[in-house]
């Protein structure tokens, strides 16, 4: 992460630097909770605009605020070219019979008792073999809902255990951006990195694992549902080939995330094969596929509610997915250049002491900066950066450090409806929030594995267990020293 900051300017106090956030925030929670409408676009641009006014009466000029906030955004360009190429992958593969297949099949095949365990841990393999949580949550993730609207399962449950699957996947995977991420910006090596969150990881996934087994799905599928599924089996068979063919747009992606091919060509290649399987096999013409890619999916199968799930995607459902996230991100490049976000985090520095507080804090704060920058990648580059020389002060591991700024950041950022990760869900999974109905967004606190690992991640802060010690390098003294042996603590590079 590059440091943003003018050395004439000195960073502004916590009072000042706590302006724009908390304004901010209760702006939006004015927006949500009093007025019942979510759409905190408009809202973080007032906070964008805040946090100029502030900045200016620090001394900044508007070029460097707004470099600043271009900065951000220029850095978050492959997530917001991610969402377009995922936008068109998930319409093309809903027309060339990849997702119905996939919602036929599982409707064949996954028990509805067991319905919410099933649909985590297939999550699970898919995002850790393609590295990727959001393509695992516009593409499986979207078929599950649609297995779970036929089970009559409420559709925050699917949206929950889809979210923990796939961003356990995004998490321990090495193909994953934000866990090499982590591990760069902490110095440690990324195999080392994921094999220390094993003691945080395995115990929510097996927790969450646990909670959708009991909880399970639905209790028993009765003659209106057998009579749903019976319509959706119908028309999805009626209207899609359901053979091996739509199979391979999928087999495509896994193959070359398997070969470490970058994700966005590799999605882009997944949507090109997918326009080409929907065009041999349904004869749609060049100018169909280009207008199916842009304004989505359409289709009318004599089932409403099957139609509701397969008219979806292309690059205009994802608007309000990108422009929320250009304006948050905006919002957090401002914040980071008035040296906003760096006030408030050496303060909390200032409190950390000992290492229970310093690991505490680090979680803390990856989390607090996803709320309010809106960046994944600033949550987890931010604290990075600040808490590791406090780490190699005490003795401690960097690979504490990273563990807690994955669980912080990438693990919460599905959670927070204005962060990239949350924008996204929301917008692949089709959640909806119309008429102040905020009833969808439970998927966030059933996302089980996704907060019970920073949380796991604290206990073991406070106790101590798993919190590992930071290597001794034995450094032999020059000949004209004395002849001994110096011992010093380092981080694991």
């Amino acid at each position: 992460m590059t440091t943003n900051r003018s050395p004439d300017i000195p960073m502004p106090s916590l009072a000042v630097a706590l302006i724009p956030i908390v304004l901010t925030i209760a702006l939006l929670g004015m927006q949500i909770f009093y007025y019942d409408d979510f759409t905190p676009h408009i809202a973080l641009a007032i906070g964008f605009a805040i946090t100029a006014l502030v900045g200016w009466f620090q001394g900044y000029g508007w070029k460097h605020i707004e470099a600043g906030a271009f900065h951000v955004l220029h850095v978050a360009m492959p997530s917001i070219a991610t969402l377009i190429v995922v936008g068109m992958l998930v319409s093309t593969w809903i027309a060339s019979g990849t997702v119905p297949m996939l919602i036929y099949y599982g409707l064949e095949l996954i028990d509805p008792s067991w319905f919410l365990a099933a649909s985590m841990l297939l999550c699970s393999v898919v995002s850790l073999a393609i590295g990727s949580s959001w393509t695992t949550v516009g593409t499986v993730g979207l078929a599950l809902i649609g297995i779970g609207a036929a089970f009559e399962i409420p559709v925050y449950w699917t949206a929950g255990a889809v979210v923990s699957g796939s961003f356990f996947g995004d998490k321990v995977s090495p193909l994953s951006d934000t866990t090499n991420l982590a591990a760069a910006v902490t110095e440690t090596n990324v195999f080392d990195h994921i094999r220390n969150m094993m003691p945080t990881t395995i115990p929510a996934m097996l927790i969450a694992f646990l909670i959708y087994l009991m909880v399970g799905g639905a209790a028993g599928v009765d003659a209106s549902q057998l009579q749903q599924i019976a319509q959706y089996k119908a028309g999805l068979d009626a209207h899609f080939d359901l053979g091996i063919l739509p199979l391979l747009p999928l087999l495509i992606v896994m193959a070359l995330a398997f070969f470490k091919v970058s994700p966005i060509p590799a999605l882009f290649i997944g949507f090109i094969s997918g326009a080409f399987v929907a065009a041999i096999t349904y004869g749609y013409d060049l100018n169909q596929v280009l207008t199916i890619a842009h304004s989505g999916f359409k289709i009318e199968t004599g089932a409403e509610a099957l139609d509701r799930l397969l008219n979806r995607g292309g690059v205009s459902s994802m608007t309000w997915v990108v422009t929320l996230m250009m304006f948050a991100l905006a919002f957090g490049g401002a914040l980071e250049r008035t040296r906003c976000l760096e006030s408030v985090v050496s303060a909390i520095m200032r409190l950390s002491g000992k290492f229970r507080g310093l690991q505490t804090n680090a979680i803390l704060t990856s989390i607090a900066t996803n709320a309010v920058s809106g960046d994944v990648y600033l949550s987890i580059a931010l604290p990075g950066r600040m808490y590791a020389p406090e780490y190699d002060k005490l003795g401690f591991s960097r690979l504490n450090l990273s563990r807690a700024i994955e669980e912080g950041g990438t693990l919460v950022s599905p959670l927070i409806p204005w962060n990239a990760g949350g924008a996204f869900v929301i917008g692949a999974l089709g959640l909806s929030m119309a008429g102040g109905d905020y009833s969808d967004l439970l998927y966030a606190p059933l996302a089980f594995a996704c907060w019970m690992s920073p949380m796991i991640g604290i206990l073991y802060a406070q106790t101590g267990w798993f919190s590992k010690r930071a290597e001794v390098e034995t450094i032999e003294m020059t000949a004209d020293e004395p002849a001994a042996t110096l011992t010093q603590p380092r981080g694991a590079l």
